[in-house]
């Protein structure tokens, strides 16, 4: 069994699809489960419809009619025939949306998130679906809430390995081409739950480790992983082999190429993990294993944005002890605070985070109720992992550096 996971921008177009049938014919199907991200930019239209539903319901129709307009046009160039059962499919799936909205009564924010969001996914999948049943390519549609089955935490679900474990063993046909979505799963009640942005790969990753696949192939824009975001910097180069160890390091420090959930369950059954182009399916990659040396041996670049930089220090100048540090992390958990960088010393406290769902307003608060608060939003955290002094300088250059740090292999800066 092998999974391949492809991301938005595979399939951001008629195209696209076209280009993901060509990959499984070159590279081989047989044997092969397909996770597949909502299409292009759906997500961030998607979360522009929720956001009307709750702050501006006069714009909520129009909205969602983009978002049907997008797909309607990738539908027209992919089926000559407008009867084709997939129109009415994706009718029906766009109906759901408005039958959601119209008898929903929960005020939550993340819960009604949630039950939209997914819909990206469920859409892309059943054109992609009719369309390789259509030239040819069987296949079977999943829907993925039917198999990954999580906690109540909207937005950010945990798995329930058992049953979902149970789940997938049991119900998943291998011996046939599978297609089903990624960052999704549904709870006891069968409410739709996500797996956090970009949990696409990490739904790959449940599924290998469930069906003892061979291998996951996440098919991207890019070569393989590469050592930093070419979007930002220049002169990136392709890392061909990377341990499982390295890849959680660079995952954790916010490496976009890789989710930071996707390694642990491979790593556990040794399931190779592969970083594709599917511009040139053929083209080895990058591959990440057990005990591989990183290759080249290159410093590693890592930028995140929009981050916010909070320093405490006590009011009466007393030590920033044991208490203190519980007290404040107790704080961000309480308000779903995702920590990127500490730093203490005797009588000062600065950590950065990212803010994502909109509690920064009510933690300052409750911060500044025991300690003196300075805060930065919107600032860039810049981490180098193999550094040497030629990239320290190089990243340095022309910045106003708020906050440094230093360890035998990373190097961290916040700049404004």
């Amino acid at each position: 069994m092998q999974i391949y996971k492809f991301g938005g921008a595979s399939v951001k177009d008629a195209e696209g699809v076209r280009n993901l049938a060509n990959v499984l014919k070159s590279v081989g199907y047989n044997n092969t489960l397909i996770i597949v991200s909502a299409m292009g930019k759906t997500t961030n239209a998607m979360e522009k419809v929720i956001s009307n539903y709750f702050d501006a319901k006069h714009e909520l129709h129009s909205s969602l009619q983009e978002v049907k307009k997008y797909h309607n046009n990738i539908l027209l160039d992919l089926f000559e025939n407008e009867t084709h059962a997939v129109f009415e499919n994706i009718d029906n799936l766009f109906q759901e949306i408005v039958q959601f909205f119209d008898h929903n009564k929960s005020p939550n924010y993340n819960f009604v998130y949630d039950q939209v969001i997914g819909f990206g996914e469920l859409i892309s999948t059943s054109i992609i679906s009719h369309y390789l049943n259509t030239i040819g390519l069987t296949n079977s549609w999943l829907d993925v809430r039917d198999y990954i089955k999580t906690d109540d935490y909207y937005r950010n679900a945990k798995v329930h390995w058992n049953k979902t474990q149970e789940l997938i063993s049991t119900k998943v046909d291998i011996s046939k081409l599978n297609i089903t979505q990624g960052f999704l799963g549904s709870n006891s009640n069968n409410f739709t739950t996500t797996l956090g942005r970009e949990g696409s790969d990490y739904t790959a990753a449940i599924f290998a480790f469930c069906l003892n696949a061979k291998s996951v192939t996440i098919w991207k824009d890019v070569p393989g992983v590469l050592n930093a975001d070419p979007r930002y910097f220049e002169n990136a180069e392709l890392l061909s082999f990377i341990s499982y160890s390295e890849a959680i390091e660079l995952s954790y420090y916010g490496a976009s190429v890789i989710h930071p959930k996707t390694l642990q369950p491979l790593q556990r059954k040794e399931i190779p993990l592969l970083v594709k182009s599917f511009l040139n399916p053929l083209n080895e990659g990058t591959r990440v294993g057990k005990d591989l040396k990183l290759t080249p041996k290159v410093p590693c670049y890592i930028l995140k944005q929009n981050q916010i930089l909070i320093s405490l220090s006590s009011l009466d100048f007393s030590y920033i002890v044991e208490d203190n540090i519980r007290h404040i992390f107790g704080l961000l958990h309480d308000y779903k605070m995702k920590v990127s960088m500490i730093q203490n010393s005797a009588i000062s406290f600065s950590v950065c985070i990212e803010s994502n769902y909109n509690n920064l307003e009510r933690l300052l608060l409750h911060l500044k109720a025991k300690y003196k608060v300075k805060s930065y939003e919107g600032v860039k955290l810049y981490t180098i992992r193999h550094y040497n002094e030629a990239s320290v300088k190089d990243i340095e250059k022309g910045k106003d550096i708020l906050l440094k740090q230093i360890s035998p292999d990373i190097m961290q800066i916040i700049t404004k």
